[in-house]
């Protein structure tokens, strides 16, 4: 019996000391990586730059857009003479080169007109109604818009087609008519100008740059040369397309900006 329970006593004093000893090396361990985290940053320092890059071209092509106007008792009369108007205007077109690619019909509008007849009223009557509204024939309205490749012939086609039958030309405008390769050229001047100025800042803060973090970009717009001046080729205005007018296209601006943000050391 005094055997057995010694044999007991020493098992249990065993056990203990053994569980005394994993506590003791769990703690220790807990402790060691808790001083670890107090000198790990989980968010490594980072470091961010804005660059701008541009470039200037010369616009490749003119656009406008041009209507065409008619009205008759009957509406197809108004549609004959509406087409008879538009098809003499491609037929210009044509036989200046411009090609059917770059020739749109932006809207076409058929719609009926009223008026409204006369009504007698009664001498010393405060209010006069409006007589009933009756038919009173149809508008036909087409609008074309156009792309001109030879810029400095856009003065002189825009003359042709006040002389036949154009009522309205509006909305002239020159552009790039491929901006792909003029932003692919502004992103590249726009990453240059950000990395140059990260080394900069690097270098005056005291930190190594390690890698590339994060990147984004806002732009690829461009700014073109615009004359909205609607000419009614009536007037003044008148005058001077008919004169085939010189049309400056100026220069086209591409910008990009860039963000760029390095992890540091």
């Amino acid at each position: 019996m005094e055997k057995g329970f010694f044999q007991t006593t020493y098992i249990r004093v065993l056990s203990a000391l053994t569980l005394l000893m994993l506590v003791i090396a769990l703690g220790s361990y807990a402790t060691l990586n808790l001083e670890k985290v107090d000198f790990i940053n989980p968010t490594p320092a980072t470091i961010s730059v804005a660059g701008e890059g541009e470039v200037l071209a010369v616009p490749d092509i003119g656009e406008f857009s041009f209507s065409v106007e008619a009205s008759a008792d009957d509406v197809t009369v108004a549609q004959e003479e509406s087409g008879t108007k538009v098809n003499a205007i491609l037929a210009y077109l044509a036989e200046q080169g411009i090609a059917e690619t770059d020739i749109k019909t932006q809207n076409y509008n058929l719609y009926p007109r009223y008026r409204y007849e006369e009504r007698i009223c009664a001498a010393g009557t405060s209010y006069c109604p409006p007589g009933e509204r009756v038919a009173d024939g149809f508008e036909v309205t087409q609008t074309v818009s156009v792309k001109v490749r030879q810029t400095d012939e856009a003065g002189g086609i825009i003359a042709g087609v006040g002389e036949r039958g154009a009522t309205n030309i509006s909305s002239l405008n020159f552009t790039i008519d491929d901006t792909d390769e003029l932003t692919a050229e502004a992103r590249a001047a726009a990453i240059t100008d950000a990395q140059e100025k990260a080394q900069v800042l690097a270098k005056q803060l005291g930190v190594q740059i390690m890698r590339l973090a994060n990147y984004s970009e806002a732009g690829g717009g461009y700014q073109p040369y615009y004359n909205d001046r609607a000419m009614s080729l009536d007037g003044a205005a008148t005058e001077e397309a008919f004169g085939g007018a010189k049309m400056p296209v100026g220069e086209e601006s591409t910008k990009v900006q860039v963000n760029l943000t390095y992890e540091v050391k």
